[in-house]
């Protein structure tokens, strides 16, 4: 099983849109039972007594705008709640992803470094790198979905790509052959779209 967790401050905008995104990628190409896919934050700003706050209402409406967290794609968007990222999150993940230079600095932080290089910024899966814009300063939740959409799109292509992860992905979509040759019959751009 391939295990992705998106990170960022308070787990009720960035990261929550780049967890549901990706589960919606996955489940559109059949990969589900390949992948678990969580979000976390890297302070309690939205954790009050234990209990982590709902996605912040207009992420939840630009998921809702885009087919994500309705009644016939809910994907768990009704449930979600922030919580905060561990430490041993660090060997549970094989991917922990980042929104900002701040958060990888945090995370690196808290996992006292980086010794396996599972950590990375979201945008380094796209052709322009940077930060996620960050909605609660902003208000352009569209800046925020365009950056996390992009990288959730190269990660997923980058993950169908390597060949560590061909076991995980072998059962899932029925072809024994995924790999084994130059030209798999699959075009990685084609993929459904988040």
């Amino acid at each position: 099983m391939i295990k992705i967790l998106f990170v960022c401050h308070g787990n009720i905008c960035r990261s929550p849109i780049g967890e549901f995104v990706m589960k919606d990628i996955v489940s559109k190409n059949g990969l589900s039972e390949a992948f678990h896919i969580e979000s976390s934050a890297t302070h309690t700003d939205e954790i009050w007594n234990g209990v982590g706050s709902p996605i912040y209402p207009p992420a939840k409406e630009k998921l809702r705008e885009n087919g994500i967290g309705t009644s016939d794609n809910e994907l768990g968007v009704g449930a979600k709640r922030a919580r905060l990222t561990r430490r041993d999150d660090y060997d549970r993940f094989d991917f922990i992803i980042g929104m900002d230079s701040a958060n990888i600095r945090n995370l690196r932080n808290l996992f006292g470094g980086d010794p396996e290089g599972k950590v990375h910024k979201m945008l380094e899966y796209t052709d322009r790198g940077g930060d996620v814009a960050d909605p609660w300063y902003t208000g352009n939740f569209d800046a925020t979905w365009k950056d996390v959409s992009e990288g959730c799109h190269g990660l997923f292509r980058a993950i169908l790509t390597d060949r560590r992860f061909a076991e995980d992905l072998r059962g899932c979509v029925g072809d024994d052959d995924f790999y084994g040759n130059e030209d798999p019959g699959r075009t990685y751009d084609d993929f459904p779209r988040g």
